[in-house]
């Protein structure tokens, strides 16, 4: 299209007299300039011919310039001279001399090409404001009269011709002008663009509208909601048009023709309704719409009748009927869904004023639509149409030419590098000749060669770089370069001679002598770079590229690499290397200029392998010195490092690049390549931040390794440019051959039959063909390096292990680690395809049934990277896209986001992602114009734009439909495009320009083409794995799923909101037999209430069941997950649970959790009220928490332990007591705020009665925090003591007063006598327990008060009546006496208890005038003595013992008086259960006071320190306690052994309390509490562990030797009290010993190993000792009992269950050999002289048999058989054949193989060390029933016979070793047995799996009844080392 200033111009703006008066002008140019301008005239334009037609403009300033001689004035600018006038006078320049010609060209340009310019809109708004009334000169023009004559319709329109923004000027813009109101004229129109329109007036008219292109309709409710909003708005305007806006609306569609009124002739009043009435509204949406009725003018004499109105629906399209030139429309503003349109006629004004409401008259001009300048907006938007653009001729000249600046430019440096030339060969020729001595270009090596100094190289190293990028280098003469690389050469040689590698002994004298060195050594590496650079400029003289100079400039990079570099690289702080590092780095600046042209020179060497061929070994020592680069292990922190770690990284960037370019160019050795790298990989370091040293262009880093194999994946993806080989190739050959290069065909590239988009477009099918063929290849190729990659880490992965001894597990999770780090990033898009096939690798791990459980376990831990990875990805394209979507962003930006969201949801077309202008292209043109930064990315745009030609052909070949043309004709374009891209990698910018593309659409755009990618269409895929492995037999594999899915839910917490039978699941496996699938379920529980606190609800329960978990850790996990719920939660319910579950954590066995339990209840019930706070808020919380634990103390028998949890927090220890002790004070103030509170059924209320309770509990804890006021409210409870119902709320508030009352000053004495006024009555009626406190009450009441007289009355009046009830005791004692003693013995007991009564002697001395002693508490015992006698009830007994046992417990003396300890001797003769309890409850209480003044006295003894055993306890009363105990030991040990009862608990605490104090040998007590652990009640079993534990980390030496008597002890107490001599309970199976071996845990791994052996041993017997009299035999069941336990035992390491399982075969083969004969000679009757045939036929019916195809014959019993001496031997059996179950059963549970012996699967300690692993799927249950089934071979004699037939088959046979029978059998894979790791060992070809020699079991040996079996004729013996095949109950057995 012509320019816009070569037009004529005649439109607003532009004068007609200026194109007059430049006419002239023209004509009068010089004939010279005339000439020039017919020459150069714009393509396209014309020059104008006569005198009637203008002439173009004069040339511009910049056109001109060329041709004058200011190019000479540098630099020169137009602003120098001014743009000549032509002409003459003031006259206004044209408009199109003030715009740039390149501006204006730019907008015409993009006004056509695209469909909306954000710049041509903007410049055409401007121009309206330009335009608008206010701004312009207003006008007042005198014209003439003119006839009303019509226009000819053949009138060319003014705007005809002129280019596309001026017309959009015209079309848009309004500049009215009026004439004068005088003039006489009825219809004078007013013009506007030269169009006639009716008056109006300017005040009325609204704002003009831009009229805006089609826009863009996005599903945004928000914008939605503002359209809905807006257009509720009942409103109307009026609009005067422009030109555009008629056509616009003339252009509009109708949906059905209306007749319209006939024309008049009436002249015309144009109006217009506002285009916001034309407006696309969406469904559903009611909008005002205006009703607007048609009709004709006003005509009297006319009558037309009135159509039918026409209803025209909501919906996009809008329908305007037809009007004539002047039509009245009426226009009512109302609200309805519906718009109605209907013509009508129009009566007279008065009888429309009369008869209709008022109402607004617009009219209409006659109007079309244009409908071309209309557009449907799609449901999706369409790409931005200015994307891209078409570059066009796509032709770049010369560089020389291009510009005439350029040329000058290579003028001056030519000649630059001339007079540098010329300097160095003068100075060459001046020093050869001895001229000179020195000089600064040349000097002479030690070998008297002239060369090239280092400043002349640098200096021409850069003049030839400059000259070869200006293009002039070809230009300097060749013998200059030949004689420059010969001044190269002298240095090389040179130093190709010294020996300047770093030796680690180096001191400083070496290290100086080698820094004279360095100067000779970096000019030779700079002789190198200056002779390849002249090799890298192109010149086709083939005496440029000498090869010797090219191998000596290698061999000296390769020395100073090998000699300086990478030692120097290696050399450490600290160590061997630490004094050559402090050496030279005192030279650090010198290294590192040396290091700076090592790099540079690497640099040039990478960059002339791709320009010039090299030999075979040069290329191979590049890459071998690449590859030794990149696995140098360089230091890691600056500090460590000589030169600093960015050189040597930059060397190591430069190594990559080389083996990218040697990968490239030599697609032969590429998998050599491959290998060596892949080989080497156990050079890399394995930490995972030490080996991430490779900076990423977004952020982050990864290993270098990792971005290599990236980038050589990405390399393979590209085309090897064929024409530059082959024209290497004959260059060589011609220098060779000294001949013209040979033109090879097989070399020529490829013929395609596609030559043009045309022609693609026509052809598309086989334009796809030819694509896919040349893409195809490629991409197969890439996904092969990549295939190789990843098969070669994953199969080595699979063979070790993270902690072994290869790297390759730790490699596989640093490269997926890295890949995913690089997934999303556009600069490397192979991280995709080698994540995809390590996905598919996973997938095959977990799909076979085979894989062992590490396999398993690596490919879920991979997946959950990937899946997370995904999800990453996919929540950030979400978030991203909602950004574009919703702010002001670009079109490109909005269209993207449209684009992610739809493929987010899966309905993405494969059109829109293939498309020319689609994110492909975006994410090419993006790295493209980053090639000058990265030059890199060249391997990243080659996979792109491969990857994307491969999609192509599937996307062609799903589209067969016809609709598909149009989309098929594109992807032909598209196709042939593409070919030429990976045909040439400029084709594209050199055809094509593209929008700059930002870096956040290019992210976005690679993010839609990897969420359409495999990889990622596989994320519910790899979910359902991870969901699916939830619920498989390995515990291993379980719990690493769930730790998976837990990575997956920290980037995508969506999950949570699909169905629920993923948390079904999760909730499942924390109830799981495995703790660490437990564990980890927990962990996935606590992330997702996290992530979705609605879940809490749901999941709470089940955190808070796990409290009592097997598992320690699982228990600490659910306590801290629960505490995390408790702060987050207010509900009082929930808080209550968890508290509540906390505190009984406190009585747990593990020390650990006890400490977290008390730590968490402190965290959330003390801890948050530590600040001091008065507001309201503050106040309120502690209210509520104070009813809170109120609520939690009414939970069973957490009262209890909230005593000791308070205790322990204000103990004096605690390091928190000052801050808890203030807290604990304003919980106690607020919570006597409760105590009048009545009894309510809602549980949340608290009530005075628990309130009491839980301040009785502070009250124990530390009185000092009440106060008097707060204690004086609870004297009316006092007052009601003795006749309260509520025992519980008299008891509190007595026990308060009891410890609070010592805390009160005497100065309250009135008080405290009201209070003892009203408890010294109660003392007659009140219950025991309560009169306990009672009396300790009143004595501590009166000894404020300074008055304990009534006290002594009152005891001693009870005494005195207990004497006289003493008189009469001879004679019996009534009931109502009985009562009486009852009373009076409980009274005199609690005083001699709680009241210190000696300094009352007195007042006794005178109720008993013979008591002689000092004594009151012996006076007491001796009264009430005789009561306990034996030959009393014990109705009194009872009472007389409770009252001894109260008095001496604060008299401990009394304990050993001689009527006391006869008392309780007769008491514990006689094994009375309720006289004993009173008894042991005394010493109870003894022993408890003893421990407290013991720890009293002494506060700094630790437990945990050894007491000695000859100075046993700390107290006065040491030897009473010492001496009462050894007495009566053995009585309490029968009590605790004797049942399980609470009477047996007492005695428990009391030895429990004996073990603490170390009163008693800690034997005598060990084996005691060993035995009360297998009690099933909880409480002793708990309480016997725990002192168990103590002595055991005191006195384990001591212990160790009873514990085979303490488990005789414990089955005994099985069999006797239990009565259940089994060794194990059932659901789940635990041994009885359990508790015993949980201490031995903490034990060396010696001990455990002799204790298990000694369990082993005590299942030895002799078969004739053996007494059979019971049933079953007492060694049978103490042998079920000790193997059970021994089956069911946790093992902490292999080497524990190795010696277990050696242990019970050495049994079985010692023992049961001798057995089996004597039972084939004594029973079965076997001879070597039977009959043959009768012993083959009894062989033949016991193999059938044993295979199950007919029932076994049972022999009868001979009648000689001894029946004592058959039931030993089936005794016998039934105990070996027990043990032979419990060896199997544990071989097959820990995966032990019996198919190897012994001696050689010993491994090294470590592997012994480890903890053995349960194959997952064996259970208990078939070894239970098996042991149960042989416990009975002694019910029947036909039982003991098969029970003695079956353990000779067992010893004669080995069922576990099957021969094989055919050859089918031959392909048996030995690795399907289980190993355990690190206990491999080699089959040495035996058949048993004995441990030596002695005593093996017979195979196939005499069988019962006959010979030895012979060998069947169709089997073969087993080839040694062949695996064999195992049982079905040994499949999954597995060799140590």
């Amino acid at each position: 299209m012509a320019h816009p200033q070569h037009q004529q111009y005649l439109q607003n703006g532009v004068s007609p007299h200026d194109v007059q008066t430049r006419q002239p002008q023209h004509a009068q140019q010089p004939q010279q300039l005339q000439q020039v301008q017919q020459v150069q005239l714009p393509s396209g334009v014309q020059p104008h011919e006569g005198p009637g037609q203008l002439r173009t403009r004069p040339f511009s300033l910049e056109e001109a310039l060329p041709l004058t001689p200011f190019t000479s004035v540098l630099p020169f600018s137009s602003d120098i001279l001014s743009n000549p006038i032509i002409g003459g006078g003031l006259i206004a320049p044209s408009l199109a001399d003030r715009v740039a010609r390149e501006d204006y060209d730019a907008l015409n340009h993009e006004a056509e090409n695209t469909g909306q310019s954000k710049r041509a809109e903007n410049t055409l708004e401007f121009v309206q404001s330009l335009l608008k009334r206010d701004k312009i000169t207003q006008f007042n023009f005198k014209t003439a009269a003119k006839s009303n004559i019509a226009p000819s319709s053949s009138h060319k329109h003014l705007v005809d011709g002129t280019p596309l923004f001026a017309r959009m000027v015209h079309d848009t813009t309004s500049v009215p002008f009026t004439r004068p109101p005088t003039q006489p004229h009825k219809s004078v129109d007013s013009q506007s663009n030269g169009f006639s329109r009716a008056p109006f007036t300017m005040k009325n008219s609204p704002s003009q509208r831009r009229l805006e292109g089609p826009k863009v309709v996005k599903h945004n409710p928000a914008a939605l909601n503002a359209q809905a909003v807006t257009h509720n708005k009942s409103r109307i305007e009026v609009h005067i048009p422009s030109y555009r806006h008629r056509e616009v609306v003339s252009s509009l569609p109708t949906s059905q023709p209306i007749a319209a009124a006939p024309p008049t002739a009436a002249p015309p009043q144009p109006q217009t309704v506002s285009l916001a009435d034309l407006m696309v509204r969406p469904q559903g949406v009611p909008t005002p719409v205006p009703k607007v009725e048609q009709s004709p003018p006003m005509e009297p004499q006319q009558s037309v009748p009135q159509p039918t109105p026409q209803v025209i629906k909501q919906a996009p399209e809008v329908s305007i009927p037809a009007a004539s030139s002047a039509s009245t429309l009426k226009v009512e503003s109302h609200a309805t869904p519906q718009k109605h349109i209907s013509p009508c006629r129009e009566s007279p004004s008065s009888a429309q004023s009369s008869q209709r409401p008022a109402e607004i008259r617009i009219e209409l001009p006659k109007a079309t639509f244009n409908r071309e300048e209309f557009a449907v907006v799609p449901d999706s938007p369409e790409a931005p149409a200015d994307l891209s653009t078409r570059r066009g001729d796509g032709i770049t000249g010369d560089p020389l030419t291009t510009d005439l600046n350029q040329r000058d430019r290579a003028n001056m440096l030519f000649a630059e590098l001339k007079r540098c030339l010329q300097e160095i060969f003068l100075a060459e020729h001046h020093l050869a000749s001895q001229q000179i001595q020195s000089s600064p270009f040349v000097c002479m090596t030690a070998d008297q060669e002239p060369t090239m100094t280092s400043g002349a190289h640098d200096k021409a190293q850069r003049l030839i770089t400059r000259a070869i990028e200006v293009g002039c280098f070809a230009q300097v003469p060749f013998d200059s370069l030949v004689r420059l690389q010969g001044l190269s050469e002298g240095s090389l040689k040179y130093v190709d001679s010294l020996d300047f590698k770093i030796n680690e002994d180096w001191g400083e004298t070496d290290v100086g002598l080698w820094l004279q060195q360095l100067p000779d050594v970096e000019r030779g590496l700079k002789a190198a770079r200056t002779a390849l650079r002249i090799m890298r400029g192109g010149r086709e003289e083939k005496h440029l590229y000498s090869e010797d100079l090219i191998q000596l400039s290698l061999n000296h990079f390769r020395n100073v690499m090998e000699g300086i570099i990478v030692p120097i690289a290696e050399v450490r702080s600290t160590g061997p290397t630490a004094g050559l590092f402090r050496t030279l780095i005192t030279h650090k600046k010198t290294i590192m200029t040396l290091f700076a042209s090592s790099q540079k020179l690497f640099a040039l060497l990478s960059d002339l392998i791709t320009s010039i061929d090299l030999s075979e070994t040069v290329v191979n020592t590049l890459e071998f010195l690449s590859s030794r680069l990149m696995f140098v292990e360089n230091a890691y922190t600056e500090k460590e490092s000589v030169v600093g770690v960015s050189k040597f990284d930059g060397l190591r960037l430069v190594a990559m690049h080389m083996l990218s370019q040697i990968f490239l160019m030599n697609p032969a050795q590429r998998e050599g390549i491959l290998s060596e790298i892949l080989t080497s990989l156990e050079k890399l370091p394995v930490g995972k931040q030490k080996a991430r040293q490779f900076k990423l262009s977004g952020g982050g880093s990864i290993q270098p390794i990792s971005a290599l194999i990236m980038r050589l994946i990405q390399a393979s993806a590209g085309k090897v440019d064929d024409s530059k080989n082959d024209s290497r190739s004959q260059m060589m050959q011609s220098l060779q051959d000294d001949g013209p290069p040979a033109s090879n065909p097989a070399s020529r590239r490829a013929q395609y039959t596609i030559r043009t988009e045309d022609h693609a477009a026509d052809e598309h099918a086989v334009a796809v063909q030819e694509l896919q063929h040349l893409a195809k290849g490629l991409s197969d190729g890439s996904c092969r390096y990549a295939n190789y990659v990843v098969n070669f880490i994953v199969r080595r992965a699979l063979k070790s292990t993270k902690t072994g001894d290869t790297p390759y597990r730790n490699l596989l999770d640093l490269f997926v680690e890295d890949f995913t780090t690089c997934l999303d990033s556009p600069d490397w898009p192979a991280a995709e395809l080698l994540l995809r096939l390590t996905m598919y690798l996973m997938f095959q791990q977990l799909d076979g049934e085979k894989n062992a459980a590490p396999a398993r376990n690596m490919a879920l831990e991979l997946l959950g990277v990937m899946a997370a990875a995904i999800s990453k990805l996919r929540s950030h394209v979400r978030k991203t896209a909602s950004s574009f979507e919703g702010s002001d962003s670009d079109e490109l930006g909005r269209w993207l986001a449209d684009l992610s969201l739809t493929t987010l949801e899966g309905s993405l077309p494969s059109e829109k992602i293939l498309r020319w202008d689609g994110p492909y292209r975006i994410v090419v043109e993006f790295l493209q114009d980053r090639l000058n930064e990265d030059g890199h990315l060249y391997s990243a745009i080659s996979y792109l734009v491969t990857d994307w030609g491969s999609e192509i052909g599937p996307a062609y070949e799903s589209a067969h439909d016809d609709d598909y043309a149009e989309h098929h004709t594109e992807l032909g374009r598209t196709s042939y495009r593409l070919r030429n891209m990976i045909e040439d990698s400029k084709w594209l910018s050199r055809e094509w320009r593209f929008k700059s593309v930002a870096p956040s659409h290019a992210k976005l755009s690679h993010a839609i083409l990897l969420l359409r990618s495999r990889f990622c269409a596989a994320f519910q895929s790899i979910l359902n794995l991870l969901m699916g492995s939830m619920t498989t037999d390995q515990a291993t594999v379980r719990s690493r799923s769930l730790k998976s899915v837990n990575q997956v839910l920290e980037t995508d917490p969506t999950i949570l909101d699909g169905d629920n039978g993923f948390i079904e699941l999760i909730l499942q496996c924390s109830s799981d037999s495995s703790p660490q699938v437990r564990d980890s379920a927990l962990g996935l529980i606590g992330k997702c209430i996290s992530m979705r606190p609605k879940l809490e609800e749901r999941m709470t329960p089940t955190v808070i069941q796990r409290f009592i978990d097997s598992g320690v850790g699982v228990r600490k996990r659910a306590m801290k997950l629960a505490k995390d719920i408790y702060l987050g939660n207010e509900k009082k319910a929930v808080r209550s649970t968890i508290a509540n579950g906390l505190l009984h954590r406190m009585q747990d066995p593990d020390e650990g959790v006890r400490e977290l339990a008390r730590q968490m209840i402190e965290e959330i019930w003390i801890s948050p009220f530590y600040k001091d706070d008065d507001s309201l808020t503050f106040k309120q919380s502690l209210t509520d928490h104070v009813a809170l634990m109120v609520q939690t103390s009414k939970q069973g028998n957490t009262a209890l332990i909230l005593d000791k949890v308070f205790q322990t927090f204000l103990a004096p220890e605690s390091k928190l007591c000052e801050a808890n002790t203030r807290v604990c004070t304003k919980l106690v103030a607020n919570m006597f705020d409760l105590v009048d509170n009545p009894e309510s059924d809602d549980t949340s209320i608290p009530s005075g009665k628990d309130a009491l309770q839980v301040l009785m509990i502070f009250a124990k804890a530390d009185p000092k925090l009440f106060t008097f006021e707060q204690i004086r409210l609870l004297k009316p409870h006092i007052a009601s003591v003795s006749t309260s119902e509520d025992l519980v709320i008299s008891r509190a508030v007595v026990v308060i007063y009891r410890r609070v009352l010592p805390q009160v000053s005497s100065v309250h004495s009135q008080f405290l006598a009201e209070i003892r006024t009203h408890l010294m009555p109660a003392t007659a009626k009140i219950t025991r327990t309560l009169l306990d406190d009672v009396t300790a009450c009143i004595w501590i009441i009166s000894g404020l008060l300074n008055n304990t007289e009534p006290v002594a009355r009152l005891i001693s009046s009870s005494l005195a009546g207990i004497q006289k009830i003493r008189s009469v005791l001879p004679k019996g004692l009534d009931q109502k006496m009985t009562r009486q003693f009852d009373r009076y013995s409980l009274i005199v007991g609690m005083g001699g208890k709680h009241c210190q009564l000696d300094r009352h002697k007195d007042l006794f001395q005178s109720k008993f005038p013979n008591w002689k002693g000092d004594s009151v508490s012996k006076l007491m015992t001796d009264v009430i003595c005789p009561f306990a006698d034996r030959a009393q009830s014990v109705d009194i007994r009872r009472p007389a013992l409770d009252a001894i046992g109260l008095i001496c417990q604060t008299n401990p003396r009394n304990f050993v008086t001689d009527n006391v300890i006869s008392v309780f001797e007769q008491v514990f003769k006689e094994e009375t259960v309720i006289l004993e309890s009173m008894v042991l409850r005394s010493f109870r209480e003894f022993l408890f006071a003893e421990e407290q003044r013991s720890t009293a006295s002494n506060p700094t003894a630790v437990i945990k320190e050894k007491k000695d055993l000859k100075v046993m306890g700390s107290t006065s009363f040491d030897d009473v306690a010492s001496a009462t105990t050894q007495r009566f030991l053995t009585a309490i040990t029968r009590i605790a052994l004797a049942t399980q009862d609470d009477h047996a608990f007492l005695a428990v605490e009391i030895l429990a309390s004996i073990s603490r104090q170390g009163l008693v040998h800690p034997k005598e007590t060990g084996v005691t509490l060993i035995t009360l652990e297998t009690c099933p009640i909880t409480k002793i079993s708990e309480l016997a562990y725990h002192e168990h534990r103590a002595l055991h980390e005191k006195y384990e030496s001591v212990l160790e030797r009873e514990y085979a008597k303490a488990v005789q002890s414990a089955f005994q107490y099985q069999r006797d009290v239990i009565h259940e001599c089994r060794g194990a309970t059932e659901a789940p199976f635990t041994a009885k010993l359990y508790l015993l071996t949980e201490i031995l845990k903490i034990s060396k791994s010696k001990n455990r190993v002799r204790f298990l052996e000694k369990i082993v041993a005590q299942l030895e017997f002799e078969p004739a000792e053996l007494d059979v009299a019971q049933q079953p035999p007492n060694h049978v069941a103490y042998s079920r009992f000790l193997l059970e336990n021994i089956a069911f035992f946790e093992y902490v390491s292999v080497g524990d269950l190795q010696a277990v399982v050696t242990a019970l075969e050495k049994l079985v083969t010692g023992t049961g050999a001798g057995i089996a004969q004597a039972m084939e000679f004594e029973i079965f009757k076997v001879r070597l002289d039977h009959d043959s045939a009768a012993q083959q036929q009894e062989q033949q019916q016991q193999q059938q048999a044993r295979d199950g195809e007919v029932q076994p014959t049972i022999p009868t019993i001979p009648e000689s058989v001894d029946m004592q001496r058959f039931r030993q031997l089936t005794a016998s059996s039934m105990i070996l054949s027990a043990v032979w179950e419990v060896r199997s059963y544990l071989r097959r549970l820990y995966g032990v193989s019996a198919s190897r012996r012994e001696a050689k699967t010993k491994g090294p300690p470590k592997d012994l060390t480890k903890a053995p692993v349960k194959i997952q799927g064996v259970t208990g249950d078939k070894f239970w029933e098996d042991v149960s089934h042989i416990m009975f071979a002694l019910d029947t004699p036909e039982q003991m016979m098969q029970q003695c037939r079956a353990f000779v088959d067992l010893m004669n046979v080995d069922s576990e070793v099957k021969i094989r029978e055919t050859d089918d059998d031959e392909d048996l894979d030995a690795e399907d047995d289980l190993e355990v790791p690190g206990m491999d060992g080699e089959d040495d070809g035996e058949d048993e799996a004995m441990p030596d020699g002695r005593g093996r079991k017979r195979k196939a040996g005499n069988a019962a009844g006959g010979r030895k079996k012979r060998q069947r004729s169709s089997s073969r013996p087993r080839g040694r080392g062949r695996p064999r095949r195992q049982s079905e109950s040994m499949g999954n057995d597995a060799d140590f």
